[in-house]
Order: structure tokens, then sequence, then C-alpha cells
């Protein structure tokens, strides 16, 4: 791609996402929300491939679909209202379908079909926009409008979530996929903690995208494309590929990493506000998650000799490719917890 284009593409999918953050306005959020979209699309249709085409078309549909709904929410709420302030009181119609939408937009189960088919059709690096940069703009607009929110709503979607993204995970080979149905079931978490606490809602996301964007660097750098791959990316660099299980695990949310800071007060929120079935609900359903993160460990480095394999090499590891520090940040914040859960 002529790097002209590019550098136009990148800065108005940067630019719309920040319009959509900072506006009050319904029409200039969804006018950041369809910007957003339109300069993702050339990004997926780059390979030139019957995939990205198809991924490309999907992706088209469904958030066209949403950001449409959106603004049929809303001007449907100014003509009862009139007011298109974010921040001024909707209608309760108006809200549930303004939340849907923006659950479409994040992929949230029961609307996440779209999701692991449009990963699989991309490259690594589209992937990794798609799963980390356009969550930001539909997650803002929900944390604008939490006070209005249906929890109702939001706590069977959440848990739907994290218990389809964890059993559907269960028999897939293709690592975009796990990459999927995991940011279905964090979604899922991320959903729990709207109408509880903001700051909390801040933390989960910010802590969700570096685990995320350490997992794709590794998994970019080694191009593993599906699980059977980690067994020639071991001989070639056992430091990687350790260090990707443990930010495979620190997704699955194990105790000594960063990825159980957010589930452990997640879990405590609820707690305290009386909920401890539901936080026993939530705990239970991220097993099935944790268990398919544990299986590519053991695909890795259990079932691995120890002498040099002679398998095929189908890929090279990319020079000058740093994944060293949001490595570090995925394994080792855990400490700062309080100082983090403070500050944000």
């Amino acid at each position: 791609m002529n790097p002209l284009i590019w550098t136009l593409l990148i800065t108005s999918l940067s630019t719309s996402t920040i319009i959509t953050m900072v506006s009050h306005h319904w029409l200039l959020a969804w006018l950041g929300l369809e910007l957003n979209t339109l300069s993702m699309l050339p990004l997926i249709m780059k390979t030139h491939h019957p995939r990205a085409t198809e991924a490309a078309t999907k992706y088209f549909i469904i958030q066209t679909t949403a950001a449409a709904m959106i603004l049929f929410a809303t001007t449907t709420n100014a003509w009862q209202t009139g007011q298109w302030s974010i921040t001024s009181p909707p209608t309760q119609q108006a809200t549930t379908i303004m939340t849907l939408a923006l659950m479409l937009k994040l992929g949230v189960a029961p609307m996440h079909l779209w999701y692991p088919e449009i990963l699989q059709g991309v490259t690594m690096n589209v992937a990794l926009t798609i799963t980390t940069w356009q969550k930001i703009a539909p997650i803002t607009l929900l944390m604008l409008l939490h006070n209005h929110l249906s929890t109702t709503l939001l706590v069977l979607a959440g848990l739907t979530s994290a218990l389809i993204g964890g059993f559907t995970g269960l028999n897939q080979t293709q690592t975009r996929k796990i990459m999927a149905f995991s940011s279905i079931a964090h979604m899922g978490w991320l959903m729990m903690t709207l109408p509880t606490n903001l700051h909390l809602t801040t933390l989960t996301l910010t802590t969700y995208i570096i685990m995320t964007v350490a997992t794709f660097a590794a998994l970019n750098t080694t191009t593993m494309k599906i699980i059977t791959d980690t067994n020639t990316a071991w001989s070639s660099s056992p430091t990687l590929l350790t260090l990707t299980m443990l930010s495979l695990m620190s997704l699955g949310g194990l105790p000594p990493l960063t990825g159980f800071m957010p589930k452990l007060l997640i879990l405590n929120e609820l707690i305290m506000k009386n909920l401890t079935p539901l936080g026993i609900s939530l705990a239970l359903a991220s097993l099935p998650s944790l268990f398919f993160y544990i299986r590519l460990a053991y695909f890795t480095m259990l079932t691995t000799p120890p002498n040099n394999t002679n398998t095929k090499y189908n890929w090279r590891f990319k020079p000058q490719q740093n994944t060293t520090t949001p490595m570090t940040i995925t394994l080792l914040i855990l400490p700062m917890t309080p100082l983090l859960y403070l500050s944000t």
C-alpha cells in the first residue's frame, strides 16, 4: 500500500475514535463511528484475498447496521425529548436500542457471531486493531451513558459473553479465533463493570488492551496461525515462546500475572455490592477460557522433545520487532494494583 494512503487511513482511524470520545452531540459521535468504519475497510481489504474481501463485507454490514441503529435511536430520542446531548437523560426505548447497537459493535454475546469470522479473514495486525483500538469508541459511549443503562441487560450480556467466549473457544485450533473468543469473554467482564464502577471499567479496558497487544505481537513475530505451529517455534526461540505462553496465561487471569488484577477487582466489587452469586457465576464462566490457554501452553512446552525438531519451517522470524515492553507489563504489573486502581 502507498505510504501516503497508509498514513491517511491510520490518521483517519485515530481521529475518528478521538472525535467519538470527545463529542457531546449524538450526530458528532455517529459521524466518528462511521468514519472509523470507513477507515477500517481498506485496511481489511489490502491483502486482496477472497477471505479479506468477505471479512470486509461482513464488517461493513455489521458496523453500518449498528451505526444505523444508533442514528435511529438518537433521532427518536431527539424527537421525543428535544435533546441531542449525550449526557442528557434519553428515553428508555432509545437507551435500549443504543446499548444493543454498541454491544453489536463490540461483539458482545449474543451478537458476537460476526467477530471470529472477521478476525480469521484478516492479517494479525488488522486483527490486533479490531480487538483493541476499535473497542475504545463504543465503550466510551457506554461509559457516557452509564447512569441510564439497564443493569439487567448488561449483567445478562456479560454472563452470556463470558460463557460463550469460553465454551466456543474450546474446539478452536486457529490462534486468531482463539483470540476472538478470548476478546468476547473479556468484553463480558467489562460489561459487568459498567453499572458498578467506571474507574474499574477504564482499568479493565487498559489492562485488556496491553495484554492483547503483547500476545498479538508475539503471535505476529512467530507467525503462529494454528496451534501446531508452536512445535517449530519452540526450537527457534524458547524465550519468546515461554513469554508468549505466560502472556496467554495472563489473559486467562492466573493469579501471579497482571491479568488477575481486573478479575480480582471486579469480583471484589460484586461481592461488596452483595452480588456474590453473580461473582461466583462469572468466575466459573471464565474457567473454560483458562482451559484453552493452558492447552496452548501444553502443546508448546510439554509435548516438545528436548532436541531440535525436524519439522519443516513454514515461517521466518521478522527482525527488529520489540515485544519486551508490553510483555513485561502483561506479566509483572500485579503488585501495582492499589496504585492503578486509585489513579484511574
